[in-house]
Parts: structure tokens; C-alpha cells; sequence
């Protein structure tokens, strides 16, 4: 059968205009049949607002606390997201032809914004807010640099000063991202660092250390709170509530496209899983849909060589390495522990959202892990057919939305499967050279790997048994 033979489909990219755009954002914490337990002090007793007011600004912290279920979104942050969102969804016909399924896969393209992922839906949010609460300099981590070249292309907009601490692994297999950001005015220096009393503690113990995003976090907020003037504060990329808050533009255009073009709720709604902002971008519209009674498969996908939700405890745990940030209630690997060298950067962190946490709990999402191989295996599959070069991270949605193609195949289902390409690959070609020249490896996080990394919570106060199940 030619080309020109194939049956033919429905739109092919589903395109929002600007005044469709989402006009404010969706908090998940308000639907929850339960409350969250809150995050502790280092005294083990609920932390306040005004406790965290040393790394972020008032705008930011009601946000992290607020139970309003949607918040308005600023008009200048609108107006920068305008520059590319909404965002395309795909209908990924190529790949549903290679494949002989009769599901239809839909992919939301977020590779399309300038730094090339998800990661300025939230960063401009950022950046907006620590501007006009008087911020000259923004300290933030990154893993695989997409998250730091956002924040670097935010900053640059505002006006604002960046400082980013890469996570030394990935500084060093992905030097055109700290290129992005030195073009945006960002300064980029590898983690565990000799600039910072974190770093140098990590470098004592063990000089060639990969770091970690626990380790870079540590360093940034370190910087942040030695400023005492006040003129320099923390951003971070994942994992807090504000952040998830900001993604879930995602989902929300999502909706309206599928709705444009007449198509029913998905069967299956899938994004990779690190500290969950991509994650909770596209998935939480859907959980409040579930919520409310959908019946829909919402799957978080992560390594499987950093199974933080597969394997890990549901615990309270520090967000980095040295103690600076508060307890988080989550799912952990220990906040000593340093994820393999794979090269899904963005994915290698020992904990997880407490609101993704929480939906996990409640049965709301199912986690589910997947080694590199199969990712790149899928991430080529789809480029050979989409023509989309995707981001590592992004691999491990692909590799799980064809697998539940497959199977609807087997099950002789029409599945509807939508996916989150949460950014592109053009900055991560290096993984992909060592995938055809057969140099990567999977590798498996057995019992002993987690009783070893959970000896550093062991005195830390431990949830509820009754929320901890």
C-alpha cells in the first residue's frame, strides 16, 4: 500500500487561538477528598508562611498554600505565553500506522516554546512575580538544563539576573544547554560546586561526585538566603505546588482541543514523572475529571533506575541534600541518593510532588517505571515516523503510550491515548550517539539500593499510618 493509499483521518494538529488560551490555573490541592499533611520545619512542626519568605515572595507562597481552585492568571504572563501557546496537540498518525493499532494517540507538542520543553509555563510565572515583588537575581538547579535554560529565557524578559547550578553529570553531556543560558544572560556552573558550603561539604566526601538535584538545590538555596539583602531569591523548577499550578495550562488546552475536534474523554492520559511538573501539567485537569467520576488510565512514568514512586516510601523528606528546604510529605529514594548516569537528567530525583503523591495515594494515578533502552527504542520509532527528535525525558511517555497501544491492539480495543512530549531531543543528541553505538545500559534499583538510601530519613517525623499505606 502507497502513501497515498491510507485511509484518511481527522485533523491532523489541533491548533487554539490566543483568546482560546487558558485563563487561569487549576489547584488540584482544592479536590482532594482528604487534605495534604503539610510540610514540617526542621522542629517537626507544621511550616508557616512567613518561613519560607527567605527564598520566595509573597505572590508565590499564597500560591503554594492557597485552596482556591483556580487562579488568575497576570495578563503580562499572558502575554508572553501568547508567544507560543497555546501549544499544538497531535494526532500521531504515522506512528498509529507503524504500529497497526486502533487506538488514536494524541501528543501535546510543548517542544515549541523557545527554550524547547514545558519549563517556561512556570519559570515566566516566576520570574513575573519575583519581579514585581522588587527581585534583582533569581538562584535556581537544574538536571538536564531544560528547566535552567527556562528560567535563563524568563529572567532575560524581566529584566532579572540568573544563576543556575547543573547538576555535574549533565553539565558535562549536555554543554549546548548551558550555551542556551549564557545567550539569555544565565550563569551556569556545575554541581556539587566549590563556590558554595554545600558543594564543598559533597566535594570533601567524594571529589568526583555526578551530583544530584538535591545537591544543586542545596547550593542554590544556599546562595539565595546568604543574600540578606533580600534582592536574591530561589526558583524551583518542580516538585511545590505553585509549580505544579502553573503547568496545568497543559491539560487544560488539551481539553479544549479534544473537544474542538469532537473527540471523547481519553482512555488514557500518560506523561513522564520526575519531580511532576510535566506530569501535573497534563495530568491534573483529568484527575479532577477522575474525580469526578471519568474513567480514565492517568499514568506517571519514570525510570526505572529512579523509581521514586514504584519503589520508593511514602515519607517525610528534605527536597535536597543539606537541609535547607522544609520536610516534604512524598514519595522518596532518600534525599542522599544519586540516581544512575542516564540521560533522562530531568528525571534523576530522589523525591516527588506531594501533590502527585497524593493522587498516587488515593488511587487517582497510576505510577509505572520503564528502563532507557526501551526509551530510546520508542523515542527513535517515533521520530521515524512523527519526525519529532524527543527529549529523554519525554522517551518514557512515547515508550509507554506505545506499549498501551499495543496492547489495545492485542485487546482489538479503539483506544483513545494521550501523551506529553514535554520538550525536544536537539540539546540531548549525545545520549542518542551512545543508544546506536550500543554504549547505554539499563540498570535496576533493587531492595538493598533502597534500604540504603532511606537510612537518611530514619530519624525524620514519619506520616500517618492510616495516609502512608
Amino acid at each position: 500500500m502507497s502513501i497515498h493509499d491510507k485511509k484518511p483521518y481527522g485533523p491532523i494538529r489541533v491548533v487554539l487561538s490566543e483568546d482560546e488560551m487558558p485563563r487561569q490555573w487549576y489547584n488540584l490541592a482544592a479536590d482532594f477528598k482528604t487534605p495534604m499533611l503539610p510540610p514540617l520545619g526542621p522542629d517537626g512542626k507544621p511550616v508557616t508562611p512567613d518561613m519560607l519568605s527567605a527564598i520566595f515572595p509573597a505572590p508565590l507562597i499564597e500560591q503554594e498554600v492557597s485552596q482556591e481552585r483556580w487562579i488568575d492568571i497576570p495578563e503580562p504572563v499572558l502575554e508572553i505565553l501568547s508567544r507560543w501557546r497555546p501549544s499544538p496537540l497531535h494526532r500521531a498518525v504515522a506512528l498509529e500506522r507503524a504500529l497497526g493499532t486502533p487506538a488514536r494517540i494524541y501528543f501535546k507538542n510543548e517542544s515549541v516554546s523557545p527554550a524547547g520543553s514545558h519549563k517556561p509555563n512556570t519559570a515566566v510565572a516566576q520570574a513575573y512575580y519575583n519581579k514585581i515583588s522588587g527581585v534583582k537575581k533569581l538562584t535556581t538547579e537544574t538536571g538536564a538544563g531544560q528547566w535552567g535554560s527556562a528560567l535563563a529565557f524568563s529572567c532575560a524578559l524581566m529584566g532579572m539576573e540568573c544563576k543556575i547550578y547543573m547538576v555535574k553529570v549533565s553539565f558535562e553531556q549536555k554543554p549546548f544547554r548551558k550555551l542556551m543560558m549564557q545567550t539569555w544572560g544565565g550563569t551556569c556552573i556545575p554541581s556539587p560546586s566549590p563556590y558554595t558550603e554545600a558543594g564543598r561539604s559533597v566535594l570533601a566526601k567524594d571529589p568526583n561526585c555526578p551530583g544530584s538535584l538535591a545537591i544543586a538545590i542545596s547550593e542554590a538555596v544556599e546562595e539565595a538566603v546568604s543574600d540578606k539583602t533580600g534582592s536574591t531569591k530561589y526558583a524551583l523548577g518542580s516538585v511545590l505546588n505553585h509549580v505544579m499550578l502553573h503547568q496545568t495550562i497543559i491539560g487544560q488546552e488539551v481539553k479544549a482541543q479534544l473537544a474542538k475536534i469532537g473527540e471523547r474523554t481519553p482512555d488514557s492520559v500518560i506523561a513522564c514523572v520526575g519531580g511532576g511538573s510535566n506530569f501535573a501539567g497534563l495530568a491534573f485537569p483529568f484527575v479532577k475529571d477522575k474525580i469526578e467520576g471519568a474513567n480514565i488510565d492517568i499514568i506517571a512514568v519514570e525510570p526505572a533506575s529512579c523509581p521514586t514512586l514504584t519503589k520508593g516510601v511514602f515519607a517525610y523528606d528534605l527536597g535536597d541534600m543539606s537541609g535547607m528546604t522544609p520536610l516534604l510529605p512524598m514519595h522518596t529514594l532518600g534525599h542522599e541518593f544519586i540516581a544512575p548516569t542516564i540521560h533522562a537528567g530531568g528525571l534523576r530525583y530522589h523525591g516527588m510532588a506531594p501533590l502527585v503523591s497524593k493522587a498516587v495515594l488515593d488511587g487517582l494515578v497510576e505510577p509505572r517505571s520503564v528502563h532507557q533502552l526501551e526509551c530510546y527504542d520508542a523515542a527513535v520509532t517515533f521520530a521515524r515516523t512523527e519526525g519529532i527528535i524527543a527529549a529523554p525525558e519525554s522517551s518514557h511517555a512515547i515508550a509507554m503510550a506505545i506499549r498501551e497501544a499495543k496492547q489495545a491492539k492485542e485487546e482489538g480495543k479503539e483506544k483513545v491515548i494521550v501523551f506529553g512530549l514535554s520538550g525536544h531531543g536537539l540539546m540531548d543528541l549525545a545520549g542518542y550517539e551512545k543508544y546506536f553505538a550500543g554504549q547505554l545500559q539499563d540498570y535496576e534499583f533493587s531492595g538493598e539500593d533502597l534500604e540504603n538510601s532511606l537510612k537518611c530519613i530514619q530519624s525524620f517525623p514519619k506520616p500517618p499510618a492510616a495516609v502512608a499505606r
